[in-house]
């Protein structure tokens, strides 16, 4: 930093509060790697009933 803007009390406060960045996260910090398990097509099935439930449409929702 040079010492002319340090001089500066509103330079040395922002520079004091915002001066240095964070650490930085990597990567394998960030993610988790889960081995997915077979659920028999429990969780994947197709129900003709309620699936009118899962989507949205403009027309319908203002009573078109």
């Amino acid at each position: 930093m040079d010492e002319e803007s340090m001089t500066d009390p509103a330079a040395a406060a922002r520079h004091g509060r915002y001066g240095r960045l964070p650490e930085r996260v990597r990567f394998e910090d960030m993610t988790e790697e889960v081995e997915a398990g077979r659920s028999g097509g429990v969780t994947a099935s197709y129900d003709p009933e309620t699936s009118w439930s899962h989507y949205s449409c403009l027309a319908l929702d203002l009573g078109l």
